[in-house]
C-alpha cells in the first residue's frame, strides 16, 4: 500500500474545557478535513493522540520542565492513551471516525530515573512526554490494549476501517499523527 505523508496545516485545539476524547476527536477531524480539501480524490487519515490522567489532558510539553512535570505525574499511575482517528474520502463523501483507547501503567520512578530518561528521549514532540517505542521497560510497567495506539496510530483498527468502509477506493494519502507519546 503506497501512501504519502501530508501534514495538516491547522492549529491544534488545546481547549481545557474539552475532554480528552473530544479534543483528540476534533483535532483528528480538523487535520483530515484540511488535507482532504487538498486531495479530494484520495482517502485521507487524520489522527491525534493525547494522554488522559483522570480529568487532566496531556498533550505535547512546551519545554523540558513541563515534560518532567508530566512524567512525574504519570509515575506509579495508570493513564489512558487516546487516539482520535478520522478517515475521509471527499469525492465519495465517506467519513469514518473512531477513538482508540489503551490503558498504560507507569512504574514508580525516582528523580534519577527521570533524569536518565529525559537525557535519552526527546519528549517535546510526544503527548505525555514519553515514547513507548523507545521505552524498553523504563517507564511502562504494563498496558491493556493496542501498543501501536500508544506509539501514535492504532494500525490494526485503521486497517480494519479501511477494509470495511473504504474497500472500493485506492489507499494512497495518509496524514500522519502529530501528537505521539
Amino acid at each position: 500500500m503506497d501512501f504519502l505523508v501530508e501534514p495538516a496545516e491547522i492549529e491544534e485545539l488545546t481547549d481545557a474545557t474539552l475532554s480528552a476524547r473530544e479534543l483528540c476527536s476534533l483535532n483528528a477531524e480538523s487535520k483530515a478535513l484540511e488535507v482532504a480539501n487538498r486531495w479530494p480524490g484520495q482517502i485521507v487519515l487524520g489522527a491525534d493522540t493525547v494522554v488522559a490522567l483522570g480529568t487532566r489532558t496531556l498533550g505535547k510539553p512546551q519545554d523540558l520542565a513541563e515534560a518532567r512535570n508530566m512524567l512525574e505525574s504519570l509515575c506509579g499511575q495508570t493513564h489512558e492513551v487516546l487516539t482520535g482517528v478520522c478517515l475521509i474520502h471527499r469525492e465519495t463523501d465517506r467519513l469514518c471516525q473512531f477513538i482508540e483507547s489503551t490503558r498504560v501503567r507507569f512504574r514508580p520512578l525516582e528523580e534519577v530515573d527521570l533524569d536518565a530518561y529525559l537525557a535519552n528521549v526527546h519528549p517535546l514532540d510526544k503527548a505525555g512526554a514519553y515514547a513507548a517505542q523507545e521505552d524498553d521497560g523504563r517507564l511502562i510497567e504494563c498496558l491493556e490494549g493496542s501498543m501501536s495506539n500508544v506509539i501514535g496510530l492504532p494500525v490494526e483498527q485503521v486497517l480494519a476501517v479501511l477494509k470495511n468502509h473504504f474497500s472500493a477506493e485506492s489507499f494512497s494519502v495518509i496524514s500522519r499523527p502529530t501528537n505521539t507519546p
